[in-house]
Parts: C-alpha cells; structure tokens; sequence
C-alpha cells in the first residue's frame, strides 16, 4: 500500500520542495491550510529520485481514494533523458503516456485519475529546484543578480570546490546571503518577499499546479 493520506498527492525529490510549494501556492493567492490533515495537496518527498520506477509508480496509482497524483523532479543536466526516465516508468501502469512533454507541464487522464509531471525548472531547460527559483529574481534587482552570478563564477576560479551542476545553488544562496536579513531559507525568501512569486516566469508552473489540483 502507498504511503499516502490524501485524494491528491505530490510525490518530490527532496525537503525543500516540499517547504517551497505550499509558500509559492499561498503566495499566489491558494490557502494551503495550516496543517498536514488540512493541507490542500498532501506532499511526500522521497529524498531521492527513485520514485521514478515503474513498481512505485503502479503503487502510487491504485492507492485508495486517489483523485489526483504529481510528480516534480529536477532536469539537472539531462531534461531530454529525464523525461526517457519518467515515460518509461510510467508506461506500464499508463500505456498512452504521451511520447513528449508539454512546456506547460503534462496532464494526463488515467483511470479517472489525474497524474501530472512537472520537470524543474521548465520542463526544457537543465537545472532543478534552485533554478526554477532564481526565475523570481525581482526586476529592480537585475543588476545586483548579474554580479552575484559574476563572483560566484570569480569564487570558482580561485578555488571553491562546489561542483558546475550546483551553480545555481550557489548563485541562490549567494543572493540570499546579500539580503536583509542575510541567508533565508528559500520558503522563507518566497513568503517575505525577497523572490517575487508572481514573476511571469514562474507563472507556468503555478497554473500547472492549479490545474492538476482543480484549485
């Protein structure tokens, strides 16, 4: 049996997915409910990405009471082989599963079930969750984010060890460190403001999400 409490479940890779979601959805406008037992969208984050295996999928699937069912995971370096990833895991318990996926996130009706996928940040572009927020960077500061990006490339050069796949962590949490207050967390910088959660940008995924979950 699925661990699942929930008509509608989103399945993520990781814990700041699951505090960052529920911050961006309130932040435009969906009260998200102050519990896990009143939450809109029960989430569970598996640590990992190994969810995308077609045995869990089909569990997930014939859970009792499900109504509607999400996956997010990150691009990282490979969206095109991420997706291979997703569709071969999902073919077995979903036979149409389409061969491409949608720049607005898929949508696929199964069983009476609805079951989404949404590829961090764009379904397009390489990158995850860091990615997808950096999106937020409000206009009025797109020259300070411009320099960020330049020393965090300067800092690679003279020696810091985080590796190319993780750049765009390090140019969020650079940002973060220069606000006021210095190092929010990425929910937090979301609810106070410090990203702008209504930036055309991340639009697509917010009307993704609202449509997957009829919200």
């Amino acid at each position: 049996m699925a661990r699942y409490y929930k008509p509608k479940k989103l399945i993520v890779e990781g814990e700041q997915d699951k505090r960052v979601i529920p911050e961006f959805i309130e932040a435009n406008g969906i009260s998200w409910g102050d519990t896990k037992d009143k939450a809109i969208v029960y989430i569970e984050s598996y640590g990992n990405d190994q969810f995308i295996d077609a045995e869990v999928i089909s569990t997930e699937l014939k859970a009792s009471g499900l109504t509607h069912l999400g996956l997010i995971i990150d691009a990282d370096e490979n969206p095109s082989g991420r997706w291979e990833s997703v569709r071969n895991a999902c073919l077995k318990s979903i036979p149409d599963f389409p061969e491409k996926l949608p720049e607005t996130g898929l949508i696929h009706t199964t069983n009476e079930i609805k079951f989404g996928v949404w590829i961090m940040p764009d379904n397009g572009m390489r990158g995850m969750l860091e990615t997808f927020l950096t999106y937020m960077i409000p206009n009025e500061s797109e020259a300070l984010w411009q320099y960020v990006q330049s020393v965090v490339t300067e800092a690679q050069s003279k020696g810091a060890t985080f590796k190319n796949v993780h750049i765009d962590k390090a140019n969020i949490y650079t940002w973060l460190a220069w606000q006021d207050e210095p190092g929010r967390q990425l929910h937090q910088a979301i609810k106070e403001r410090i990203l702008n959660p209504h930036h055309p940008q991340a639009q697509t995924f917010f009307k993704w999400f609202k449509n997957l979950y009829d919200l």
